[in-house]
């Protein structure tokens, strides 16, 4: 990788490239991606894609696929392998990079590698399972089976709070079983897929299976990314963002008879009954609200609360959220870390007027952090970092707009609610349906409430946020459309079906025309037997 020094001591600039079926191009323009810690630290310089180059990735993306679907996927597995090698080998200072480009602390910058390693290693394993069955024929002389076929190019759309968990919950399975990927990575993480890409190269991926346009969204990479699914170049496309986006994505796809996976935003609801353990639900209310500073889809975005124990809840959550330590990502000590991007920011700011308006109490103001104002704890740079502190509404009604609206930041409302059946009412009442939790001791509420709950994923006792490499991820409703990522349930996305029938007969066989021909069977007697 190309770096050059930069002044003041902040490290290295990365320098992140296109990389076209094996060919790095040189960029006409480009953009910088600062670190949201420090905004004088320059981390990456990444090109600035234009639409022939993207449509020139996704045509040389079908060239490659040719070899690279035929060759056998235990093969193609022994990749994956050697790529998490890599990833364990490099872990620490991948961990540090993406804490340094988008701000993640340090520990869960480890856990997010760790997490596509994991991917890795599972999906190693899957190379020698993509099954497909033997159907018994109702004819002679006839076999029946199936197979897992790969669909073809995908395109990849990441976002930047996740920029090696999720890229890597995509590609791995897409390779894997046969496709070709043209990867748009996050404008907010370029660094960082430079880096995964490089590890690919490195572990004896073949030059154009997959492919890097950098850019940002609309009128950039993204948009080209999905005007090639009109020109016909794409056949899948797999996204991670914003319910808005993914419903422009959903329609392209849709008149193109593609079922694309969108994994779009949520409004989590984590309910906490009179019966839960209450330390442990405000420790995981706690790590849902404010985990990444609350700039996950599975933050939680709705606390609701019977008020039976509200007080107690309210009062534990304030003390406890008024001193999280907040600041420099690469500091072991920090709780979060600065805001990902000044449009997170801006649209957390605008939402404590939106909560005031609608009538809810502010118990915690989250403000952004500026010199002179820092709060007690504060271990950043408040002049040169984008940092908040954390804000909590109370007296929310589920008809406010602060409870309906996802806002990634370091925000959470506290609902009020009488019992369980009123708890899982609000818990359904947005049109989001991505992860839930519930903290109680009475299993018939857990059973209920797993049953009725119109989420993805669900937690007893547990955050709202949190993913395993081997369970699937996803949602429903403004969440997303049904897809999975992750585990044996993300193959059905990357394949398609095909079902092959070997007839040995020597004669044509018309199935079932040839079965009617043999005369219906003759029905038994019964007039002795039945009543009069």
């Amino acid at each position: 990788m190309d770096t050059k020094p930069q002044d003041g001591g902040l490290g290295a600039t990365l320098v992140a490239k296109n990389r076209i079926a094996g060919d790095v191009r040189a960029p006409r323009d480009v953009f910088e991606r600062r670190s949201p810690a420090n905004r004088d630290d320059v981390v990456t310089i990444a090109p600035m894609s234009t639409r022939d180059e993207v449509f020139e990735a996704c045509a040389k993306a079908k060239e490659a696929f040719r070899s690279w679907s035929r060759t056998p996927a235990p093969q193609r597995a022994l990749v994956l392998g050697r790529l998490a090698r890599l990833m364990v080998d490099s872990k620490e200072g991948l961990s540090r990079f993406v804490s340094r480009e988008m701000g993640k602390p340090l520990r869960e910058a480890r856990g997010s590698v760790q997490e596509a390693i994991d991917t890795a290693e599972f999906f190693q394993s899957e190379g020698r399972r993509l099954y497909g069955q033997t159907v018994p024929s109702e004819l002679p002389n006839k076999e029946l089976y199936t197979y897992r076929r790969p669909i073809g190019v995908c395109a990849m759309i990441t976002a930047g709070n996740f920029p090696i968990a999720v890229p890597s919950w995509k590609i791995i399975p897409a390779l894997l079983t046969g496709n070709v990927v043209v990867w748009k990575p996050s404008d907010d993480a370029p660094g960082v897929a430079e880096l995964f890409v490089d590890l690919w190269r490195r572990a004896g991926l073949p030059d154009g299976v997959i492919s890097v346009v950098h850019g940002r969204g609309a009128g950039s990479a993204g948009e080209y990314l999905v005007e090639a699914i009109d020109a016909g170049l794409i056949d899948k496309v797999s996204f991670t963002g914003s319910t808005e986006v993914g419903r422009k994505i959903g329609e392209v796809c849709g008149r193109n008879l593609q079922l694309p996976s969108l994994e779009l935003g949520g409004k989590n609801p984590l309910v906490i009954l009179a019966d839960a353990e209450l330390d442990l639900a405000v420790e995981g209310a706690l790590w849902a609200s404010f985990g990444t500073g609350g700039q996950r889809c599975t933050s939680a975005g709705n606390i609701i609360v019977d008020k039976r124990v509200m007080g107690t809840v309210r009062d534990q959550l304030v003390k406890r959220a008024s001193l999280l330590k907040i600041g420099n990502p690469l500091d072991e000590g920090i709780d979060y870390g600065p805001m990902i991007n000044e449009r997170f920011l801006e649209r957390w700011l605008a939402q404590r007027a939106v909560g005031v308006d609608d009538g809810a109490e502010l118990l915690l103001d989250g403000r952004r952090i500026t010199p002179g104002e820092e709060p007690p704890g504060f271990m950043g740079d408040a002049k040169r970092g984008l940092y908040a502190s954390p804000r909590i509404f109370g007296r929310v009604k589920m008809s406010m707009r602060i409870a309906q609206e996802e806002c990634f930041g370091p925000t959470v409302n506290l609902v009020e609610v009488d019992g369980l059946e009123e708890a899982i009412a609000a818990a359904n009442g947005t049109p989001y349906g991505l992860s839930s939790a519930i903290y109680t001791r009475d299993a018939k509420a857990m059973l209920r409430f797993k049953e009725e709950i119109r989420a993805g994923m669900t937690s007893v006792n547990n955050s709202t946020t949190g993913a395993e490499a081997h369970l699937p991820f996803g949602g429903n409703g403004h969440s997303g459309n049904g897809t999975r990522e992750s585990g044996i349930w993300v193959l059905d996305a990357y394949t398609r079906w095909q079902a092959v029938n070997v007839d040995l007969a020597g004669k044509l066989q018309k199935a079932q025309i040839d079965l009617s021909d043999s005369g219906p069977p003759v029905a038994p007697d019964l007039s002795g037997l039945l009543p009069s």
